[in-house]
């Protein structure tokens, strides 16, 4: 059976593009990185001036314990109206972007910008929606981001959808009609980005991928590839997932106001998201560490022996954790684990030390090296976690659910998405 956009879940959106301005400083890279980086956004800041940025258009999560943040919101809104007004935006209906974006590492991404319909999108664990989450969704990180966004008149995303195409038959057929399809960006980004360009799909090729998608959704070879007779899974969220759960719940309070027969048109319905192939060869897993700030570290590791039976210093068979403080590194191991990875058994132990301990706190850093250097402070841990390969994605969240929170990362922080694409959700 062949389905239809809006039966895949993934459609054209009415894009919209930044005009009449640099292009550089207007393109800045997701809010919800470099969180206990302050000099990275302080560059940024001092880069961007006074020029049209997206920058001022979000809302950066290092600053969300600001002293105004609520000020701070108001204003992110008052400059999206600002700009719409001005023209600062183009206007592409009903359209797909092509997107090559080139690493700093010199590996080549391909992406497919468009919207997703939040009617088949669900992060609750367990889901059987065409959409789902891959990780644990933190409920408690989502009202700071609503904030944000349930009175803007626009969106930009950073989330990055995924799809399971071993035969690459969505995106990249797209790079051999480069030369028929419009080009609308070509520049360099910030802070070691790399290099971006896109193009305007045309209706062949929005027929193609239209056609593509249709062949991944078809049941019986979803059933033969996965061994399962379960619901299917077209789609599932590799960067962003916090994000896409703060639109489908401004979504969900939308429908609480509006008769069922409008909900079609409402523009809080759809999400824009880039849509990647997992099997993209620049997409590396990156495992994604975690720091504990204002703590005693021995206190730590004792209680961590403590919560698991067995567990004790040294490698051996189970879970084994590295961590780091200063200039001491070891492991732990966990024998006889209940979580299938060792992320999750480290962030069950984590959630239940830090009920109560309101003078701690933990974040969740990308890179090695970001973590020692972060725990030369006193009072600060780091644990180090192993890589989960990329090809357990799609069978693990099928047959297992969703995984741990923070289990993994697509690529360095300088390779999340940049903030450049807009559209109207209002």
């Amino acid at each position: 059976m062949n389905r239809t956009f809006p039966e895949l879940g993934f459609l054209p959106a009415d894009i919209l593009l930044p005009r009449d301005c640099e292009l550089e400083r207007w393109s800045v890279v997701a809010c919800d990185q470099y969180t206990s980086e302050p000099a990275y956004w302080q560059r940024v800041e001092e880069y961007v001036g006074r020029h049209p940025s997206a920058l001022r258009l979000i809302l950066p999560e290092s600053c969300l314990e600001g002293p105004d943040v609520e000020g701070d919101i108001q204003q992110i809104n008052t400059t999206m109206t600002r700009y719409l007004r001005k023209g600062q935006f183009r206007e592409y209906p009903h359209s797909m972007i092509y997107v090559e974006r080139r690493l700093d590492g010199g590996a080549l991404r391909r992406g497919l910008v468009g919207m997703v319909d939040l009617e088949q999108y669900d992060y609750e664990p367990g889901s059987s929606s065409l959409i789902r989450a891959t990780e644990g969704t933190v409920l408690s990180r989502i009202p700071p981001r609503v904030a944000v966004r349930k009175n803007a008149p626009i969106e930009l995303p950073h989330v990055m959808l995924l799809t399971d195409d071993p035969g690459q038959t969505v995106i990249e057929p797209l790079a051999g009609r480069k030369g028929a399809m419009e080009q609308v960006y070509d520049f360099e980004l910030m802070e070691h980005g790399g290099h971006v360009t896109g193009w305007l799909l045309g209706r062949e090729e929005q027929a193609g991928v239209e056609r593509a998608l249709s062949a991944l959704a078809d049941p019986e070879s979803f059933r033969a590839r996965y061994g399962t007779d379960g619901p299917l899974l077209l789609f599932a969220v590799g960067d962003g997932n916090h994000s896409l759960a703060t639109a489908k719940e401004c979504y969900e309070r939308q429908k609480k106001l509006t008769p069922p027969e409008r909900w079609p048109d409402l523009p809080a319905r759809y999400a824009l998201v880039e849509l990647v192939n997992l099997h993209d060869e620049s997409l590396q897993f990156e495992a994604i560490h975690r720091v504990l700030f204002g703590v005693d570290p021995g206190e730590v590791l004792n209680a961590l022996l403590e919560e698991f039976p067995g567990a004790h210093y040294g490698g051996g068979e189970g879970h084994t954790i590295r961590y780091v403080c200063g200039r001491t590194e070891g492991e732990v191991t966990i024998p006889d684990p209940q979580a299938q990875l060792a992320v999750g058994s480290l962030q069950r132990f984590l959630d239940r030390y830090l009920l109560g301990r309101e003078h701690c706190r933990l974040d969740y850093i990308h890179g090695e090296d970001v973590v020692r250097q972060l725990t030369q402070r006193p009072n600060t841990i780091g644990f180090l976690l192993p890589v989960m390969e990329k090809e357990q994605l799609f069978p693990t969240v099928i047959h297992d659910g969703v995984l741990p929170r923070k289990t993994f990362s697509m690529g360095h922080a300088q390779d999340k998405r940049f903030y450049l694409e807009a559209r109207k959700i209002r």
